[in-house]
């Protein structure tokens, strides 16, 4: 009788070629060769549960045989989490919905908790869940892993979720009532010339535009500087382009075009706007002539 490192080696060697269940016969068949104790040391050198291969001894010993293309009898495996849990899904949703953006139900959504987080959070509510089931939850309801941003100076203050709670309320709020809601923001700078800005166009084959093979453009050379206004209400989107500065002043001329073009004409009745915008650039929070125009 071969010894069990080389028991460990005959398994080794045929493993990757098996499935579920013909590594489940193979171990259960080494198992009945061995006689007693022999399920305990197949289990230490192929790694395989105890109750696998018992199982794989009953298969054998009935002559069960697979249905044609199936590894599993019909109904087998462990149910998914929200099979077995139908209310966690609803609870997830509940948790991140003001939280969240991008959904027509939180126009403003943004996730402030970890995956870690919302599974203890989760499982305080008795909906036991690890978080990289939550994340997996996530990206199956279209959220996707954000690269960082700079937006955190120094420690984080207690209500930080507050204000964010306080702007999806406003903003639900004037949706509810037919106000305008439009959020804004200044998109980066592009150079305006012979120089490597980023995305492709159709061109003939082996032809691609030559550019600068530096970009250090000097003072004279013009700048676009995209604003865009989202209506959060219509879902649409409006772009003004500015080749000056990109100052409070053109973000609010910014504004200005989208209500003279489009605003006015789709919220006749309005007599009030709502504004979300971030707290740096032309629209900063601390920026006077912002506020001012």
């Amino acid at each position: 009788m071969i010894t069990l490192p080389e028991l460990k080696q005959k398994f080794r060697v045929v493993w990757p070629l098996l499935d579920e269940r013909t590594r489940r016969v193979m171990a259960a068949n080494e198992a009945l060769s061995r006689g007693f104790g022999g399920i305990s040391v197949v289990h230490r050198a192929c790694g395989l549960s105890r109750r696998a291969i018992a199982k794989g001894i009953s298969e054998i010993q009935e002559g069960i045989a697979p249905s044609a293309g199936r590894i599993r009898r019909p109904g087998a495996g462990r149910k998914s989490i929200t099979v077995s849990d139908p209310r966690l899904l609803q609870a997830l949703e509940e948790m991140i919905d003001c939280q969240t953006r991008g959904d027509p139900e939180s126009p403003l959504r943004w996730i402030c908790k970890s995956t870690r987080a919302i599974a203890t959070q989760l499982g305080r509510k008795k909906h036991p869940v690890s978080h990289a089931k939550v994340a997996q939850i996530l990206h199956d309801l279209n959220y996707s892993l954000q690269s960082n941003r700079k937006t955190e100076e120094g420690a984080d203050h207690p209500d930080r979720d507050a204000p964010f709670r306080h702007i999806n309320a406003a903003v639900k709020k004037c949706l509810k009532q037919g106000i305008p809601v439009i959020s804004v923001d200044t998109k980066k700078q592009e150079l305006m010339g012979h120089y490597n800005n980023a995305g492709q166009q159709w061109l003939p084959a082996k032809e691609p535009k030559n550019v600068q093979g530096h970009d250090f453009p000097g003072s004279e050379v013009p700048r676009a500087y995209p604003y865009g206004i989202d209506d959060l209400g219509r879902n649409a989107g409006f772009v003004n382009v500015g080749t000056d500065h990109d100052t409070g002043a053109f973000a609010v001329a910014s504004i200005r075009g989208w209500w003279r073009c489009e605003g006015r004409r789709l919220y006749p009745d309005a007599t009030m706007i709502l504004i979300t915008a971030d707290g740096g650039g032309s629209n900063g929070s601390r920026l006077r002539l912002w506020k001012l125009e």
